[in-house]
């Protein structure tokens, strides 16, 4: 029982892609990641090279995983409870990105903790699209949209505290793909915007809903995500998942209201000196 660590995505999916794919809501984000690195290279998030690790139990069997892309903090995907002893001693850690339990259970053996982010993940059930849906439209964006869509890319990040250093490949990629969606009004003008992540293990994540503040209380964030969850389960995802910053009530309300149900929570955790 023991925790492998390896700076090639290709060595860890093939030690721990099986596991991550039988529980793909819960290892949404170590998916994505590993697949932009696997698909951009090893600096694809702007840091040194990553280091990805996974745990096998007692069966050996994988029942653990992380992931770590500097400068951003680490990301533990599903972790057995007793994983988390071992990963303490083998990687000193002071910021973990963990589902609520493990985050706790690191924070132990910190001498303090702070909170800096909760996340609730949710998972769509029995859609239910806005109604009445707002006047407009939606459809999927293309090129002409650019330089709309990184401005919106970047305000998202500003918003949110996200790097907004990959927008303009973002934008490009999805545009490419089709996972960028745009609410028009009833005079054709972009008042909305989706993001929807790639495919993988059956799962989706809508991973950017954005309203300019000009447009915002007319439902059109409500709307466009209905419309994007609609298509990515129409075109073969089992699982459409999104997260929501659950310091934010209103966004909350919105997405539990068409139709997107509860999973779990994730905290960003740092330790701090008492």
């Amino acid at each position: 029982m023991s925790w492998t660590f390896t700076d090639d995505v290709d060595v860890f999916l093939d030690a721990a892609g099986a596991s991550l794919a039988a529980r793909p809501a819960e290892n949404t984000v170590i998916l994505t990641v590993t697949a932009t690195l696997r698909r951009e290279g090893p600096h694809a998030y702007g840091g040194s090279a990553p280091l990805l690790g996974w745990w096998r139990g007692a069966d050996g069997e994988v029942a653990g995983t992380l992931v770590r892309t500097p400068p951003h903090p680490p990301l533990l995907g599903s972790v057995a409870p007793e994983a988390i002893g071992p990963l303490a001693a083998a990687l000193p850690l002071t910021r973990i990105n963990a589902d609520r339990a493990s985050a706790e259970r690191i924070a132990v053996g910190w001498p303090g903790h702070r909170v800096d982010q909760e996340r609730r993940l949710y998972r769509l059930g029995t859609l239910v699209p806005p109604s009445p849906a707002p006047p407009g439209r939606a459809r999927a964006a293309v090129a002409a949209d650019r330089e709309l869509l990184v401005r919106w890319h970047l305000a998202f990040a500003d918003e949110t505290g996200q790097s907004g250093a990959r927008a303009e490949r973002m934008v490009d990629e999805r545009t490419a793909a089709g996972g960028l969606t745009l609410w028009e009004d009833e005079g054709g003008v972009p008042v909305a915007m989706t993001a929807v992540s790639p495919r993988i293990a059956g799962m989706v994540r809508i991973v950017r809903v954005y309203t300019p503040p000009e447009h915002r209380r007319r439902g059109y964030a409500a709307a466009v995500t209905a419309e994007s969850s609609r298509a990515a389960r129409e075109a073969g995802a089992r699982e459409v998942l999104l997260f929501t910053d659950l310091a934010n009530p209103t966004s909350n309300g919105v997405y539990r209201r068409i139709g997107y149900r509860a999973v779990s929570d994730r905290l960003l955790i740092s330790a701090v000196e008492r």
